[in-house]
């Protein structure tokens, strides 16, 4: 497979020598058991260049296969901008919403507890003054208990004054979208984003007959194998395996396809699913510099605590990352899109893939030969 890449990398402005040394550093995370495997996709000038290394899982298990290309992973936080971001900016571009308007405007018992001033925006942008995290999957709730303990919490600080990373806010986007589209968010998502770009492979809750294409998750204590299939986020497992900030499922090839969407400021194959000033608002900064964050609307961008671009992709460069292990970055000003996928937190939580993001996105921009970023 590195052959056959390497072969391609030309039409791509790739040099093929330095784009061996970003498959390398996949490669060596895998041999040094930060993970199990992964994907790397690399898009560029209209293509689309792939790499799968290791296995899905700890040799020997039962869930062990070795990763393709099309191996589905839990995608964690990237949930949060493949699905939740999209459609908020779909009900901006439609004239249904503001990103200035109250959130109690569409969830009205989110106004409890002092919380009436809380606008979309701050949801976006993680300053709406939420705690970053509550356990909500341990009580026996329902998807409602789950939702009133959400709607109904107390700030945790003044709204704007801080960029403080919490699910809280992209739980309460899912529900703000249903309730204005009228349809669960799962449906909403494939209906206005998947369908469109033809994201064949990106669900939520995937069936059963997914599962030898599904590379498993973290083993918790109380249960009797890894996650395999279903949602690692043990709240979004409580919620139905549908939430705003995560359960989504998809492959390196399906998740290129939405960040060429971004690098084409909303357009795909003449089908245009956002607006070219929503795509430009959102990766602008939305954060005043006293929050202490770099952010756009859902995106990290360049300089914040949470980037993971590396030291040479360039300052207009944007992305996300997930827990399990995923991250997908864009950068306009190299016509570049990279996605990585691993599941990291197979071999433990103590695993990390901090270092391997920075890496990749570093030998990648190195790559490029037709461009100065």
């Amino acid at each position: 497979m590195r052959e056959e890449w390497t072969r391609q990398a030309g039409p791509m402005g790739l040099g093929a020598r330095l784009t061996g040394n970003a498959l390398a550093t996949l490669d060596q995370a895998i041999a040094d058991g930060e993970t199990p495997g992964g994907v790397i996709a690399i898009g560029r000038n209209g293509q689309r260049l792939e790499y799968a290394a290791g296995d899905t899982a700890v040799r020997g298990g039962a869930a062990c296969f070795p990763v393709r290309t099309d191996t589905l992973y839990d995608c964690a936080s990237l949930t949060k901008i493949v699905v939740t971001l999209p459609l908020a900016l779909q009900l901006l571009d439609e004239g249904r919403m503001r990103l200035d308007d109250p959130v109690e405007r569409f969830i009205p018992e989110f106004a409890a507890n002092g919380k009436s001033s809380v606008t979309v925006r701050q949801l976006l942008t993680h300053t709406a003054g939420l705690a970053p995290f509550a356990d909500m999957h341990s009580h026996g709730w329902s998807l409602e208990e789950i939702m009133d303990f959400v709607t109904g919490q107390s700030l945790a600080y003044e709204p704007g004054t801080q960029v403080v990373y919490s699910d809280f806010g992209f739980i309460l986007l899912g529900r703000l979208i249903s309730n204005v589209l009228g349809l669960p968010l799962d449906e909403a998502a494939a209906k206005r984003i998947f369908e469109p770009l033809g994201m064949t492979d990106t669900r939520f809750c995937p069936p059963p007959e997914d599962r030898p294409r599904i590379a498993p998750t973290e083993h918790y204590p109380y249960e009797p194998g890894p996650r395999w299939g279903v949602v690692h986020d043990e709240n979004a497992g409580a919620m139905g395996g549908v939430s705003g900030h995560a359960g989504l499922f998809s492959t390196a090839r399906d998740l290129t396809r939405y960040a060429t969407m971004w690098l084409n400021e909303g357009e795909w194959e003449g089908k245009r699913l956002l607006s070219r000033s929503s795509v430009r608002l959102a990766v602008r900064n939305q954060t005043a510099p006293a929050a202490g964050g770099n952010r756009g609307l859902g995106w990290v961008l360049k300089g914040d605590r949470w980037d993971a671009s590396g030291d040479l992709l360039s300052e207009r460069s944007y992305g996300h990352t997930g827990f399990t292990g995923t991250s997908l970055y864009v950068d306009p000003a190299a016509g570049l899109t990279v996605v990585l996928l691993t599941n990291r937190v197979h071999l433990g939580r103590d695993k990390s893939v901090v270092r391997l993001r920075a890496c990749l996105h570093n030998a990648i921009a190195a790559s490029l030969e037709d461009l100065s970023i």
